[in-house]
């Protein structure tokens, strides 16, 4: 009876390390590799084309922690937990998806990578500086909310 819900917590999961470990390999490897080898006016191209391949993988990943994440609270009847704020981590989730999913569905492919690319031409060290903060930012955020899941979905108690 409780199988199902034992393989949507691994989907979960599974889908979160691979979605936030590529935030943090993007964020802690990538990125200062280029800075440190390779010369500004030619990191966009690189970090690009190792970006569109993790992009392609982000996506099915965040669409497989969302579609597992609605399975369990809907098979949990945990709707109400959204209305009580000491489970701010799942409020810190669905936030957390709803900014990837708009950025890697919507913004990316609709106007921010132009708009990036146009901005890195002019001014290509500030634009990488400013591409570095935001996924730094992103990698830390995702990290807190993920330590409040775990923590939280195991019954810790905090805040």
């Amino acid at each position: 009876m409780l199988a199902d819900l034992t393989v949507a917590r691994a989907l979960h999961v599974l889908a979160v390390l691979h979605w936030i470990g590529g935030v943090a390999f993007v964020t802690l490897v990538l990125l200062p590799a280029l800075e440190k080898h390779i010369a500004p006016a030619r990191r966009l191209d690189l970090f690009e084309a190792v970006e569109q391949r993790f992009g392609y993988q982000a996506r099915l990943s965040t669409l497989l922690a969302s579609a597992t994440g609605f399975y369990m609270t809907q098979r949990l009847d945990a709707w109400d937990r959204f209305s009580d704020a000491s489970y701010w981590w799942m409020h810190a989730m669905l936030a957390l998806w709803l900014v990837f999913s708009a950025v890697l569905f919507i913004a990316e492919p609709l106007f921010l990578h132009h708009w990036f690319r146009s901005w890195a031409i002019v001014e290509p060290d500030a634009s990488y500086r400013r591409l570095r903060q935001f996924h730094l930012a992103a990698l830390v955020i995702s990290l807190v909310t993920t330590t409040g899941a775990v923590i939280g979905s195991h019954n810790g108690l905090f805040w």
